[in-house]
């Protein structure tokens, strides 16, 4: 018997854009919550104009996001730039998650191309997190987290649900009490690992049938690659 892991995410959300395609640019003066540099609004650079202009077909809005992050002027931006750019206290698993991501010639740092591309990636999981965040409390509890998960295709029984909600709280758990919510930076992390995760099971399982046989060597390749 064949078994259904998960389906990529949606591409589409009630009146939000795709997880995953390009979004168009954000409005002037949106403020910023998520992803923008450390004292921005959308539309207006962190720290004054960069020098020199951006390249040759280049949003120049994002060149000037981009040199504000750069505050070493190397042309690239390290983890550590990256994470004191990124608002609401990104923690520094996640940003190493996003810059392996990116980080396309695997040359520890991100150049303009591919923070363009980080760029829209935090903004595309923004809407998701929007879209998933019900009472607007700015943080995704048990219930939000399980909703997005299935919306995904990933059918995770409650003991796991509630497994990855402990992981990826914000703070530690009360056992006496309900566990804190999932901040945005670590929702992002919490579903990649998922996806991540279930993949990595998914080329082991080669007849689909739910069940694996596996040695020590692999089951520790799986799990320390997880985010």
């Amino acid at each position: 018997m064949s078994i259904r892991y998960g389906a990529p995410p949606p591409q589409r959300y009630p009146s939000q854009s795709s997880q995953y395609r390009p979004s168009p640019a954000p409005p002037a003066r949106a403020p910023s919550q998520y992803g923008a540099p450390q004292g921005a609004y959308y539309g207006q650079p962190a720290y004054g104009a960069p020098p020199g202009g951006p390249p040759a077909g280049a949003d120049p809005q994002l060149w000037q996001w981009f040199s504000a992050v750069d505050t070493d002027r190397s042309g690239a931006i390290s983890v550590t730039e990256l994470q004191a750019a990124l608002v609401n206290g990104f923690d520094l698993d996640t940003v190493k998650m996003l810059m392996s991501i990116f980080d396309t010639d695997r040359s520890g740092t991100i150049g303009f191309n591919e923070f363009v591309g980080l760029w829209k990636y935090i903004q595309d999981w923004q809407n998701v997190f929007r879209h998933f965040d019900r009472d607007r409390s700015g943080s995704i509890d048990g219930s939000e987290l399980a909703e997005a998960l299935r919306s995904f295709g990933y059918n995770l029984s409650p003991t796991l649900l509630s497994l990855v909600e402990q992981k990826y709280a914000s703070g530690p758990t009360d056992r006496y009490g309900p566990p804190p919510g999932i901040t945005f930076d670590r929702f992002v992390r919490a579903c990649v690992a998922v996806k991540t995760l279930t993949e990595s099971f998914q080329r082991v399982d080669t007849d689909r049938d739910g069940w694996v046989q596996m040695n020590y060597e692999q089951f520790m390749k799986i799990v320390l690659s997880a985010p």
